[in-house]
């Protein structure tokens, strides 16, 4: 399905955006096991502990962006969602540019009513704007559109990532009813 603004984009661009749209999966790569980490951004969020989702936040960037083989990106959690005309700001990515690495940035906090973001969206927030560096870092997209394939790859991602969480959380309770 391709969007209402494609039929805007110049023959450069449709090219770029049916590129994007023919990559539909994003496994993590291999020999990762991250369902600790993603498992303490969840704890640190339910603490409503920012400087503790910052740092989790980066170590599960900083391995998939190793497992990838992409150029690292810096991840900045802050804590109010900016609120907008038409909704509220939920994560942003800004490509390198020069010396400076690129950035991620999420917020922890709704605009509104500036309560702590549910797990799962935020997560998701997060996937999201990964999957923008990596159309410029390991696909070598020149732009990165909001594609189906695009939303393909940050869904199976993001779903094989709470996969993994899940599986943490099914050896806790396993060692908690093995227990004598």
């Amino acid at each position: 399905m391709r969007f209402s603004y494609y039929d805007r984009l110049s023959a450069a661009r449709k090219r770029i955006y049916r590129q994007s749209e023919g990559i539909v999966a994003l496994g993590i790569p291999k020999q990762l096991e991250l369902g600790r980490t993603v498992r303490s951004i969840e704890a640190a969020l339910a603490a409503d502990d920012r400087d503790a989702v910052q740092r989790a936040c980066q170590s599960l960037i900083d391995e998939l962006n190793a497992g990838y083989r992409v150029p690292p990106v810096r991840v900045r959690i802050l804590n109010r969602r900016p609120a907008e005309e038409d909704g509220e700001l939920h994560g942003l990515y800004e490509p390198a540019e020069g010396r400076a690495r690129a950035r991620i940035t999420a917020w922890m906090r709704t605009a509104q009513r500036r309560q702590v973001v549910a797990f799962k969206t935020f997560l998701r927030t997060l996937i999201h704007e990964l999957c923008h560096h990596l159309d410029y870092e390991l696909f070598a997209l020149e732009e990165t559109f909001h594609t189906d394939g695009f939303y393909k790859r940050e869904s199976t991602l993001a779903a094989a990532l709470l996969a993994q969480r899940a599986g943490v959380e099914a050896g806790r309770r396993e060692s908690r009813s093995e227990a004598p």
